[in-house]
C-alpha cells in the first residue's frame, strides 16, 4: 500500500511540475487600469523585465550638439538633398550619429564611396529616404510618437538591417498533396503571432493595405451590416493584436476597456494612429523602394522588408524605454519638403472631439 501511495504522489508531483513549468513564477506586479472591481489590470514579471534590459544593445552616447551656425551642408558639399540646410558641424554630427546608429562596423563605406557625393550605392539611396522618413514620423505623426520621437537608432539599434522586419508570406498552396489536406490560410506556421496557431501573415491585411479592423459588433445579434465577415477575419484581428501584445510586452488592458472592447480610450486611440503610421511607412516609403534593393535583399515573394509595432518597440511599452533621443537632432526634427508633403492622419471618427492619446509612448 506505501508503494502505491508513494507512486501516487510521484505522479501527482511530476504532473504539477509540468503544469507550473507553463506558468510565471511568482511574485509578478500589476497595476489596476480601470476601477476596482472590473479586473483591468497591467501583469508584469520583474525577472522577464530585468532579462529583457540586459540583452538590449548600449545606447550609444549622444554626440555634443555644434553651437552656433556656420554655412549650410548644401553650399559646401554636392548632392546633398535632405539635410542641406545643417550648418557643416551640425551636418557633420547627424552623419557620425548615424553611422553609429545604424553601421558602427562598416562605418561611412555602408552608404559612400570614394566620392560622398555619388548615389551609386543602393544603402545611400536607402537612407536618405529613411531619414526623410523619419522627418515625416516626427514632424506628421506625433499622435503616436508623443515627445519621444525616432532616429534611426529606434529601428536599428547598431544593425544595418532592424532585426524585427516582415516580409509577405507565400501564398498557400492548393494543387497536388496540398489540396488534398485543405487550405491552411497561413495557419499552424513557426513563429507566427504568439507562435499560436493563428494566421502567419495578418501584417499584409492590416498594416500594408486598409482592410477593417473590427469584428464585433455593439448588437447582441447578428446585424445585416456584419454578415459576410468570415471566422478567418476574426482570427486575423486577433494575430495582429497577439503581435501587438507581443511587441510592446504588454496585454490586452493597455489599450482596451476589457469591459467594453468597443470604447475609445487614449491609448487605443494611440494605437489606431500607429496602424496608420505603420501603413504610411510601408505604402510611402519601403513598397516603393523594392527596385532599389538587390535580390538577396528581398523577401520569398520579392517584397522589400517591411516595418510592424516590434521594429520599433522590441518587447518594451515604450521604444527604449521611452528615451527621447530624437530632440537632440534638429536635423530629424526639421521638415523637409518631401516630409511636409505627407499629411497627418485625422482622428479615429468615433473621437474626433474627444481628447488627444497620452503625449509619450
Amino acid at each position: 500500500m506505501n508503494h502505491v501511495l508513494q507512486r501516487v504522489l510521484v505522479v501527482a508531483a511530476a504532473a504539477t511540475t509540468l503544469v507550473l513549468a507553463g506558468c510565471e513564477r511568482p511574485p509578478v506586479e500589476s497595476v489596476q487600469q480601470g476601477f476596482r472591481g472590473t479586473g483591468m489590470q497591467q501583469v508584469s514579471n520583474p525577472r522577464l523585465l530585468a532579462k529583457a534590459a540586459e540583452a538590449r544593445p548600449a545606447v550609444p552616447a549622444d554626440l555634443p550638439a555644434v553651437p552656433g551656425e556656420g554655412p549650410k551642408a548644401k553650399d559646401v558639399y554636392q548632392n546633398v538633398k535632405v539635410l542641406g540646410d545643417l550648418p557643416v558641424a551640425e551636418f557633420t554630427r547627424h552623419m557620425l550619429a548615424i553611422t553609429q546608429w545604424v553601421a558602427p562596423e562598416q562605418g561611412c563605406a555602408y552608404c559612400h564611396g570614394a566620392n560622398f557625393a555619388d548615389d551609386g550605392k543602393y544603402t545611400k539611396v536607402v537612407a536618405r529616404r529613411m531619414i526623410e522618413m523619419t522627418q515625416n514620423l516626427n514632424a506628421n505623426w506625433k499622435q503616436h510618437t508623443g515627445v519621444t520621437g525616432v532616429t534611426c537608432y529606434t529601428c536599428h539599434r547598431g544593425n544595418p538591417v532592424p532585426q524585427q522586419v516582415w516580409f509577405q508570406a507565400p501564398p498557400a498552396r492548393n494543387a497536388g498533396i496540398a489540396s488534398a489536406l485543405g487550405n491552411d490560410f497561413g495557419q499552424n506556421k513557426k513563429d507566427g503571432p504568439g507562435l499560436s496557431s493563428l494566421p502567419y501573415d495578418p501584417y499584409s491585411s492590416y498594416l500594408l493595405a486598409s482592410e477593417e479592423i473590427k469584428v464585433n459588433g455593439k448588437d447582441a445579434l447578428p446585424q445585416p451590416s456584419r454578415e459576410g465577415a468570415p471566422i478567418q477575419q476574426a482570427e486575423k484581428t486577433y494575430a495582429l493584436m497577439m503581435h501587438f501584445s507581443k511587441s510592446l510586452g504588454v496585454n490586452c488592458t493597455t489599450c482596451h476597456n476589457s469591459q467594453s472592447f468597443t470604447q475609445w480610450v487614449p491609448k487605443k486611440v494611440q494605437a489606431w494612429h500607429g496602424i496608420r503610421m505603420e501603413r504610411d511607412i510601408n505604402n510611402t516609403y519601403m513598397v516603393p523602394l523594392t527596385s532599389v534593393f538587390p535580390a538577396d535583399r528581398l523577401g520569398p515573394t520579392g517584397d522589400v522588408a517591411k516595418a510592424y509595432c516590434a521594429t520599433c518597440h522590441q518587447g518594451q511599452n515604450k521604444p527604449l524605454g521611452g528615451l527621447e533621443m530624437a530632440k537632440l537632432y534638429p536635423g530629424l526634427l526639421a521638415t523637409s519638403a518631401a516630409a511636409a508633403a505627407a499629411a497627418p492622419a485625422a482622428a479615429p471618427p468615433a473621437v474626433a472631439n474627444a481628447a488627444a492619446p497620452a503625449a509619450a509612448r
